[in-house]
């Protein structure tokens, strides 16, 4: 296990630069999930620390020793890291076992390390078959048993689930951070998915534009977004604009009880699509159905106010029918959170109209 630390990284293609003065730390032996748009930085960050690009400034430890910076790259090779890229890449002429053992020297291919890694991925038994005569999901599974094989300090993760089905990926994302928890590796996956950030990871970092806006666990991310851009992009999220008076915001959905950096006059709250509940006949704030997203498990519920302004409701189990055009009040369970207004295109209205369009 090893502990990665990233202190001032930049780099640059030209005029642009990916990394603007990165500072992430992985902690030894978890996951930890690089989330962000694209054109963030992510790939960027991934391939400078495997050792693929050759950083401009700050510098990169991995378990104390420093692999980039001040003058000194140390080259791929030698940083003992495995990748598993987007497809498995597996070599087609070469067995499961085969495939697996290959970064392995001989006398790790005589033991039973190949058979130990294929266990912990799901695939015991599987090391005579051949990778066409796997699934998508199982070739994927050798790639990360590959990568397992030779107990590097660091296993890198390039979005590895992102050509499986929606089923398929959710399985195999829990059972490849079994098997790195199971085998004491150090991880560091790059995503565009939200979902998977938040449900796989011990630490999530959020990129934009080469920086890092955020760094915390999963449910701190979620629940204590550093400002409005984040609470948009991870996750479903209603922007407000408000008016707090006296530690009360006052909003479209009526005065709601705040928590964040509370601050008198104009702001933007979050509340979270969950929060918002749906009745008929009670008190409230008016509103139209305006679609019903149903998805088995829970339904979305896009709503127009009386004001205009429309806002998502999470309705878990699917709820009741909400046929479009129906009227419904609206309550808000539990306080909302509050961010300073911003202008600009980062700013609360715009992703508002985006979630809630």
């Amino acid at each position: 296990m090893s502990e990665v630390v990233l202190s001032g990284v930049v780099k640059r293609y030209g005029r642009v630069t990916a990394l603007a003065g990165v500072d992430v730390s992985v902690p030894s032996g978890q996951l930890t999930a690089v989330l962000g748009p694209s054109g963030c930085g992510k790939t960027t960050l991934l391939r400078s620390l495997a050792g693929f690009e050759r950083i401009d400034a700050g510098e990169i430890r991995i378990d104390g020793n420093r692999v980039a910076g001040g003058g000194r790259h140390l080259p791929a090779h030698r940083r003992h890291i495995a990748v598993v890229p987007q497809e498995g890449a597996l070599f087609p002429h070469l067995s499961v076992a085969d495939n697996v053992g290959y970064g392995l020297d001989r006398a790790a291919r005589r033991s039973d390390r190949v058979e130990e890694v294929l266990t912990l991925v799901g695939l015991a038994g599987y090391g005579s078959r051949m990778p066409h005569q796997l699934s998508g999901g199982q070739q994927q599974r050798v790639a990360v048993a590959r990568a397992l094989a030779p107990r590097p300090s660091v296993v890198l993760l390039d979005e590895p689930f992102s050509a499986l089905d929606a089923g398929l990926r959710a399985g195999l994302r829990h059972d490849v951070r079994e098997a790195l928890r199971a085998d004491g590796a150090t991880g560091v996956l790059v995503t565009h998915d939200q979902g998977e950030a938040l449900s796989v990871a011990d630490k999530v970092v959020v990129l934009r534009d080469g920086r890092v806006v955020q760094a915390d666990a999963p449910a701190t991310i979620y629940r204590e977004p550093v400002d409005a851009w984040v609470a948009g992009f991870v996750g479903d999220a209603v922007l407000l604009p408000a008016v707090v008076e006296r530690g009360t915001a006052r909003t479209a959905l009526g005065a709601l009880p705040v928590t964040g950096t509370v601050t008198e006059g104009p702001v933007t709250v979050l509340v979270r699509p969950e929060q918002i509940r749906l009745a008929t006949g009670q008190a409230g704030i008016s509103a139209s159905v305006l679609r019903h997203d149903f998805h088995g498990h829970d339904a979305l519920i896009g709503l127009r106010l009386d004001d205009g302004t429309r806002i998502t409701a999470r309705i878990l189990d699917g709820g009741p029918p909400c046929p479009v055009g129906d009227r419904v009040t609206v309550q808000v369970d539990g306080p909302a959170r509050v961010f300073p207004t911003q202008a600009g295109p980062d700013s609360a209205t715009s992703v508002l109209v985006g979630l809630a369009a």
